[in-house]
């Protein structure tokens, strides 16, 4: 019979794609897991992988998937607020994002308004963020980018410009601004596919039938930041990053585009019941003078 240990797990083998990882994960036995997966198929009557080269959610795992996680969420959304509602404790906010360097003077000044909330912070891509808020396994993401999707709601937190990054020593450094065509022979450090920096770049090169020349993709942030500061290439970053750190030694020139920009929002499930701690969250974050110097 289906119980909730065996969504749990299944909800995790069906986000690796992989046994061995997700037994790891749940610190159980391999074979042990196996057996779940074989038993909740088996109730389902059908199976939920494919199992030829590699273990591959199918189609009917996909949609399975969808109802475990929703299933999953509205339970621990449900033992949240009957805790809240007890005083058992002040409550909890799970709050996702491509990246905190923006949320970290908001995220400090709410927990020191509200000491007693507990903040759980998710580092996500924005592929993932509409899956996991109508899971309501997350109260809000941040995204740099557009997320699609129905039943979300979202807010405009910031919308500001994106800059070149240079090394002090390169020829841009002395200039005020370049068009989208001087940066077209230069070679560029940026995050992988997916992140917002990088989609950024594909959609101006896009407009022009040319191909970037990246030497370097990385999911850290700070390794970017150090390798344009040596010479090996140049970079983006949002206007917001050069008003956080001043003093960092790169030269930011402005491009002569008008979508190069970025716009940071918070996103929450429109149908999700927040609790009293993520309304205060999300209060608290749309109302942060984002536009000041100490954002």
């Amino acid at each position: 019979m289906m119980d909730l240990n065996m969504l749990r797990q299944f909800v995790v083998v069906a986000r690796l794609e992989h046994l061995s990882r997700a037994a790891e994960e749940l610190h159980l036995a391999q074979p042990s897991l196996s057996r779940t997966i074989a038993r909740l198929e088996h109730e389902l009557g059908t199976p939920l992988f494919d199992r030829a080269n590699r273990l591959r959610l199918n189609p009917a795992g996909v949609l399975f998937r969808g109802y475990a996680e929703r299933a999953l969420g509205e339970l621990d959304a449900g033992r949240r607020a009957v805790a809240e509602a007890t005083e058992q404790g002040s409550g909890s906010v799970r709050l996702a994002a491509e990246t905190f360097l923006a949320l970290t003077e908001p995220i400090a000044a709410f927990k020191r308004d509200h000491p007693s909330v507990e903040i759980e912070l998710q580092q996500m891509s924005a592929e993932e963020m509409p899956r996991r808020l109508r899971a309501q396994d997350i109260d809000f993401c941040v995204a740099s980018q557009p997320v699609p999707g129905a039943g979300l709601e979202s807010a405009m937190l910031l919308d500001e410009a994106v800059l070149v990054v240079t090394a002090l020593g390169h020829p841009f450094a002395g200039r005020d601004s370049v068009s989208v065509g001087d940066l077209a022979d230069e070679p560029f450090v940026i995050a992988r596919k997916g992140h917002w920096q990088r989609r950024l770049l594909d959609r101006l090169f896009a407009d022009t039938g040319q191909t970037p020349r990246i030497v370097c993709e990385s999911d850290e942030a700070a390794a970017i930041q150090e390798l344009i500061r040596t010479g090996l290439g140049i970079g983006f970053n949002p206007d917001f990053a050069r008003r956080s750190v001043p003093d960092y030694p790169v030269a930011a020139i402005a491009v002569d585009h008008p979508e190069c920009r970025r716009t940071l929002s918070l996103l929450w499930s429109a149908e999700a019941q927040l609790s009293p701690a993520a309304e205060l969250m999300r209060t608290a974050i749309t109302t942060w003078d984002w536009e000041s110097e100490r954002a």
